[in-house]
């Protein structure tokens, strides 16, 4: 499924040991939908190449993100009960970006992490390079 997906992708993995670890291990799927910025086209389909199958990997948030001024990612990751030591951790996200050809992106992913440990950290970081600019923001924790 076109746009390519080669690039600098944004990553998301999950911690229960303070952060010494990120290696969740993690299952999951992964779909976009695109549509050219000309109106020359338009699809929306499954990506296995984001997806996760019992994976301590790093789960793909957004990929082939531009590095001109106007393209740029913003989303958000819904991971639930974080803190439960009994139920494994679900999440969801939903990311848009605008790609290097004129593309705008819209991403997702849903899975689990495979642990019934707390979540008590989470990691958010670039496939290469760093996070030029953005803002992280953390909601609902007690």
């Amino acid at each position: 499924m076109h746009p390519a997906s080669s690039g600098v992708s944004f990553l998301f993995n999950m911690s229960v040991d303070s952060g010494s670890n990120y290696n969740v291990t993690k299952t999951s799927t992964y779909f976009r939908a695109y549509h050219y910025e000309d109106d020359s086209g338009a699809a929306l389909g499954y990506d296995g190449d984001g997806d996760l199958a019992q994976s301590t990997d790093f789960q793909v948030l957004t990929q082939a993100i531009g590095a001109e001024n106007d393209e740029c990612a913003s989303g958000y990751v819904h991971l639930f009960n974080p803190s439960s030591t009994t139920f494994v951790k679900h999440y969801i996200t939903n990311f848009n970006r605008y790609h290097p050809s004129n593309i705008t992106v819209n991403e997702f992913a849903a899975g689990y992490g495979n642990t019934t440990s707390a979540v008590d950290a989470v990691q958010f970081k670039m496939s290469s390079g760093n996070i030029d600019a953005g803002t992280i923001t953390l909601y609902g924790i007690n």
